[in-house]
């Protein structure tokens, strides 16, 4: 049976754009994409990329107190946010293009519409136009979900949060995940009065329990007015406000009001029904370890299989899609050991195992310190920090890496290596340390503080 092309991919983030590109470019596949919205997907567009950009520019404040307390004679000034808005979409339209270019400069056709299935080898764009392949590859992504409550369609998202016609005076975040603590801080540093609602008993549920325990204290240092055990009620309009009724008894008037309480695959409406895809509890596409559906033809990667939903990871998954079905290595794909950075303030990275989740599993060893770092010390900051160590009593390897500190994400990158290499504490402590940076003190860590 001919096909029209090797492989049609539904959705243009960046796992769906690197497998079309590796599979067009490097192993001459036929190859189409198609995309409804704008290419780059989450990460470029709504997620990883101006968010990153908008916490630079909410530390900007901070760094002017700092350099009047090394001798600098620098006045604080206003943050004007649309001069910053301007240069976020203009570097997005840029990165927009990149991911365009990219597929064109590899012999990917792309279409800039929707597409569906219509059996396990055909899809339907929106113009009713139908095309053939040998293998299909859903890369469609999730989306932002807001919770079912009186009012809760007067509150953004995080894909609205970028987009603001100017900065609200007051703002409520409701949720406890890193992308509600991450935006607690960065608007925080732009100079907005936040409250955050969180219905847990700590922030940044599933991390490790004395690290989110630092970045919550942090964060309340900082100015951020932070209410656990707390969730909306309701919301109204009050004039050119937002009245907040919560579950602790307070009613509040804001400006805005954003929920970060959850995300969904966006898996529905692509005419999965009928063709024998499964589909999971929070409506995920349910995959094998090679990223297949129950259909043979039919894969799918990213955040719409709610694995781990992290941009390098969907990379990852298209890479060893690639490498499955057009090179002929079957490659599963390794969700362990994965670095993560959450771009709170401070920033948290982290690699293996919590504390909790090792000494659930195993005896281990603790080994920990927390101190105010050199430069922020100087400065007159109470700032701390926090460098931490799980280690397996039995066989001495590092299970584990929680490190809060400016930079953290920068420094789990690399420590990430040796745990995934299972480096075991005494290769952490045969490493001379660099001096003086904050990081050495993972090379200097002696005694366990205590044992779980």
């Amino acid at each position: 049976m001919s096909f029209d092309y090797d492989l049609f991919v539904i959705g243009g983030g960046s796992g769906g754009v690197r497998a079309a590109r590796v599979a067009a470019g490097e192993t001459g596949a036929k190859v189409a994409l198609a995309e409804e919205d704008r290419y780059g997907g989450t990460c470029v567009i709504r997620g990883c990329v101006p968010k990153k950009l908008m916490v630079f520019a909410s530390e900007y404040a901070g760094m002017v107190e700092d350099a009047q307390a090394y001798g600098w004679d620098i006045q604080p000034g206003a943050f004007d946010w649309d001069v910053f808005r301007g240069k976020l979409y203009t570097e997005l339209d840029r990165l927009e293009g990149v991911y365009r270019n990219i597929l064109k400069n590899n012999g990917v056709e792309t279409f800039d519409m929707r597409a569906r299935l219509v059996d396990a080898h055909t899809v339907e764009l929106s113009d009713g136009t139908r095309k053939s392949a040998k293998h299909i590859l859903i890369a469609t992504g999730g989306r932002p979900v807001k919770p079912e409550i009186k009012g809760a369609d007067l509150g953004i998202t995080s894909n609205e949060i970028f987009h603001l016609e100017k900065l609200p005076e007051r703002m409520l975040i409701v949720g406890g995940g890193y992308i509600a603590c991450e935006f607690a801080g960065i608007m925080n540093g732009m100079g907005v009065e936040v409250t955050q609602y969180y219905r847990g008993a700590q922030i940044l549920r599933g991390f490790d329990d004395e690290a989110r325990g630092l970045v919550s204290e942090e964060m309340c240092q900082n100015g951020i007015k932070l209410h656990l055990g707390t969730n909306v009620l309701e919301m109204e309009r009050e004039g050119d406000r937002i009245r907040v009724k919560a579950t602790n008894g307070d009613e509040e008037l804001f400006d805005q009001v954003m929920f970060a309480t959850g995300r969904v695959p966006n898996a529905d409406d692509l005419g999965l029904e009928g063709l024998g895809v499964e589909l999971g509890r929070k409506g995920q596409i349910v995959v094998d370890d090679y990223s297949q559906t129950a259909v043979p033809s039919i894969y799918a990667i990213g955040d719409v299989t709610d694995r781990v939903n992290l941009t390098p990871v969907a990379i990852r998954e298209g890479m060893a899609f690639v490498d499955t079905v057009f090179r002929g290595k079957p490659t599963p794909v390794d969700h362990a050991l994965i670095p993560t950075a959450i771009f709170t303030q401070p920033e948290m990275g982290t690699v293996g195992l919590s504390e909790e989740e090792a000494a659930a599993q195993e005896p281990v060893e603790i080994y920990a310190t927390s101190f105010k770092p050199m430069q922020t010390a100087f400065a007159g900051r109470g700032r701390r920090v926090l460098m931490k160590l799980i280690v397996s009593k039995a066989n001495r390897r590092v299970l584990g890496c929680h490190i809060v500190a400016p930079g953290a994400g920068e420094m789990i990158q690399l420590v990430g290596i040796a745990v995934k290499m299972g480096a075991t504490k005494e290769d952490f402590d045969r490493t001379v340390a660099v001096h003086p940076v904050m990081a050495e003190e993972l090379v200097t860590l002696r005694q366990p503080v205590r044992s779980a």
